[in-house]
């Protein structure tokens, strides 16, 4: 009875647990002593390790896979042997003479008869010469039953192939043909073409499950005096369930000498079975207030003994929390008395002091991205003594990450620059994405349903193919691979691609990177853009300005409609605004597109979330300063060449045009470097003494205000992943990057060169002396560490237009507002 596995059309109607209970049911084994079965009495020896090997024994590379684990077991009693054949081709009568032959000895013959033939069979000259058509009885050995083994070997029918096959794809996600070795549920593999894993790896492995866990299960199951067969299948099954569990710390049971001062305790209701639960927390830190509510939500929902231990640190130089934080979650899904859902749990922060100034912010799972959609206020700036009411903002889930890892298996390395785009069947390609060299990341933005992912068309999919992948819900040798998203946990999966044949010297970043580029992010309706139809790119690339801002709170989104329309009133070239949308507020997305339509620019809103192997910034400030130099990258499309990017108060009083098309002589961007023309500001300039003195070694230190990116030149050198791997070494330290966005492009400088743009790029009254002033083609209002005068008051001192773009935005809101209030057109 060979469990279905002698019967094809039952076996693929199992699920992927009974496949694989009748594989290991049907399975006969091969020990250094002879053949263990189920019909034949063995040696009375349990062994505690089972190798199940994977191959194709019609091939080269499967045979001496085989013959390699039976010459290691003459050296070992501890382990058995059995075979899963998995063919390279659709197998029929003719091409699956040796595996037939294999699986004949294996049902017909006895103990060392069947072992003795079957190391005959994974020799390579009798193979070989099987194959050429000579007689397989010519290399039976003494003692075969030749009558059965001949009936058994020449029947046409070759279900048990086909069962394998399939349990091999369906199960064990193998290509056709790709070797493996299980061994007590543990899959090695899939072994790549040319590798070797030979006695001396057999070896190791048997050493391995032997130490790890083999010799424990077999001492404990040889007590409960199960015959040898089954106790070494216990053994094998009970060895798989175990290692698949995940590995966690063990509990230990403490008992504490003293309570009545140190914690906080709820009893559990009298006369019920309770759980016992002990929280020991700093109460000043991060995790003590995540834990709270959790504690106290676990207690609406079980009856527990609850003691919370404070575990102070005796001294502290600062108070580590500067943060009131609220967690939602709730015990259970609540309805309405008209049997609909409750409306959605909320976060509410009550007696909150009045006098601080508050920003509002949220912690989200990784793979979520989330935005505010509704809320008049200014969340960058509550200030609750100038509030009559209640400060109130809603949120949405926008849209489910999926993230991965790609990596090319000739190399090993990851494919920097490749593409990949996710669809549906109706729409190929919604949005897309680039590969990071840093770990071989990249993410893409979807919602709940089934995804396809593709290489995209160009370059990518003329010089790459996807090789395997895994955590997908395909076959892992599907070049079209599925992707279904359908919960909220984080879906990462991990691709292997390999460059073409006739690809092999190509560099996928060459010049001729122009990757389809009138296609290139036709993610139009997921990141948010306006004003433009699709147009050809290379036009996009030759007329367009693409200026690049960020800006968080009512006060900078001020400031950055000025900056827009000083960038508007200074310029012919058509101009594409591209925002990022992380941190705009609801006013400023709903204002922009009728802004965009009025003064006759594109604009898009990009997006990526930061990844969560960076390290992560908690300050809104300082997160907004990573997105300024750490994904320059993987926010654009390539069919942009160069961005500009522009602080958000800044004013701007010429062409930019001139500063795109500046020659920055190779170098991958331009900065300007900071005025020092104003002498009473030198007990300011830190970068003129010190650490920076000395690492610039007379070098300029460069502003981050303005900037040009030839996006071109920076993916090719891999700018992006070498700034970020710097970052990931510095911020470790808090007091390094204490100016993130401008610090790590000056402290890379010998790596990532810059470009040092001619002075009157940019003007500022802080640095810059008085004269400078009238040359100054744009005037930055960065903050005056003397003064301290505020941003505001700066800006109309300062530049006499700025009042006058002010009161034209206000104008054309005054306007936005009133059609949207009377649903028609102003005049």
């Amino acid at each position: 009875d060979n469990f279905y596995v002698d019967d094809f059309a039952r076996f693929t109607t199992l699920d992927s647990k009974d496949k694989t209970a009748a594989v290991a049911n049907s399975m006969t084994y091969l020990t250094k002593k002879g053949m263990s079965s189920k019909e034949i009495y063995d040696d009375s020896f349990v062994r505690p390790v089972t190798f199940w090997i994977v191959g194709d024994f019609d091939k080269p590379s499967g045979r001496q896979l085989l013959y390699d684990a039976i010459k290691h077991q003459k050296s070992s009693n501890n382990i058995r042997i059995s075979m899963i054949n998995n063919p390279s081709e659709d197998p029929n009568s003719q091409n699956t003479l040796v595996a037939k032959a294999i699986w004949a000895a294996l049902q017909t013959q006895t103990s060392n008869n069947a072992k003795n033939f079957i190391t005959k069979m994974a020799k390579e000259e009798i193979a070989k010469a099987v194959e050429a058509g000579a007689d397989i009885l010519e290399f039976a050995v003494g003692g075969m039953d030749i009558n059965i083994f001949k009936e058994a070997f020449e029947s046409p029918k070759v279900d048990f192939i086909l069962s394998h096959a399939i349990y091999c794809r369906d199960v064990l996600k193998l290509k056709k043909g790709q070797r493996a070795v299980i061994s007590n549920g543990r899959i090695i593999g899939p072994l790549e073409d040319g590798e070797m894993f030979n006695q001396d790896d057999f070896h190791l492995l048997e050493n391995i499950i032997l130490k790890t866990s083999g010799q424990k299960i077999k001492s404990q199951i040889q007590q409960l005096g199960f015959e040898e067969d089954l106790a070494s299948d216990l053994v094998m099954k009970v060895d798989a369930l175990l290692s698949a569990q995940p590995k966690g710390e063990a509990r230990i049971e403490y008992h504490f000498f003293e309570e009545r001062y140190s914690a906080v305790k709820l009893r559990p209701k009298e006369g019920e079975t309770y759980f016992d639960v002990v929280a020991i927390v700093d109460p000043v830190t991060r995790d003590a207030q995540r834990l709270a509510p959790l504690l106290l939500v676990l207690n609406q929902l079980i009856n527990m003994n609850l003691r919370v231990f404070m575990n102070c640190q005796s001294k502290l130089s600062d108070m580590p929390l500067k943060s009131f934080y609220r967690y939602v979650l709730e015990p259970e899904i609540s309805f309405t008395a008209d049997n609909n859902f409750a409306p959605a749990p909320i976060a509410k922060f009550l007696d909150m002091p009045q006098s601080p100034l508050f920003t509002l912010n949220l912690n989200t799972p990784e793979s979520w991205m989330v935005e505010s959609v509704r809320t008049p206020y200014d969340l960058d700036n509550i200030y609750l003594e100038e509030v009559d009411n209640v400060v109130a903002a809603e949120y949405e889930l926008e849209y489910l990450l999926l993230e991965g890892h790609c990596y090319d298996i000739t190399t090993g390395q990851p494919p920097r620059g490749l593409q990949f785009t996710l669809g549906t069947s109706t729409s190929p390609i919604i949005v897309d994405t680039i590969v990071m060299a840093n770990l071989g990341y990249f993410q893409l933005k979807a919602n709940p349903g089934a995804w396809t992912l593709r290489l995209r068309k160009g370059r990518s999919e003329d010089i790459y193919r996807i090789y395997s992948h895994d955590g997908t819900d395909s076959p892992p040798e599907a070049s079209e691979v599925i992707v279904v998203l359908n919960n909220f946990k984080s879906k990462i999966i991990k691709v292997k691609v390999q460059k073409k044949i006739d690809m092999m010297n190509e560099d996928l970043l060459s010049d001729g990177t122009s990757e389809n580029e009138s296609g290139f992010w036709e993610s139009l309706k997921w990141g948010f853009t306006g004003g433009q139809k699709n147009e050809d790119a290379k036009q996009d690339k030759d007329d367009v300005l693409n200026i690049f801002s960020v800006a968080s709170g009512h006060l900078y989104e001020r400031f950055l409609r000025i900056m827009m329309l000083s960038v508007l009133k200074h310029t012919k070239t058509p101009l594409k605004f591209w925002f990022l949308k992380n941190y705009l507020s609801p006013t400023f997305k709903e204002f922009i597109p009728y802004m965009a339509e009025k003064y006759n620019f594109q604009y898009e809103l990009v997006q990526y979330k930061w990844p969560r192997w960076l390290h992560q910034q908690t300050e809104k400030q300082r997160i907004i300063w990573g997105y300024k130099i750490l994904f320059l990258d993987v926010l654009f499309p390539l069919a942009v060449d160069k961005i500009l990017f522009v602080d958000a108060d800044q004013i701007v009083r010429t062409d930019l045009k001139e500063l795109r098309d500046f020659n920055l002589d190779g170098a991958p961007y331009g900065y300007t470097p900071f005025c020092d023309s104003r002498r009473e500001m030198d007990g300011y300039r830190f970068w003129k003494s010190g650490y920076w003195a000395s690492h610039l070694a007379g070098r300029k230190y460069h502003i981050s205000a303005l900037y040009v990116v030839d996006l071109k030149k920076f993916r090719k050198i891999a700018a992006g992943d070498r700034l970020r791997g710097q970052y990931q070494g510095l911020s470790q330290d808090p007091n390094s990057l204490s100016n993130l966005d401008q610090d790590l492009p000056n402290n890379m400088i010998h790596q990532v060169p810059i470009k040092s743009l001619p002075q009157e790029w940019l003007g500022g009254e802080t640095w810059c002396d008085d004269s400078s002033k009238r040359r100054a083609k744009t005037i930055d209002l960065c903050n005056n560490p003397m003064t301290k005068e505020p941003k505001l008051q700066a800006a109309m001192r300062i530049v006499p237009e700025w009042q006058d773009y002010d009161q034209e935005i206000k104008l054309l809101q005054g306007l936005f507002q009133k059609e949207k209030e009377t649903g028609t057109p102003a005049k």
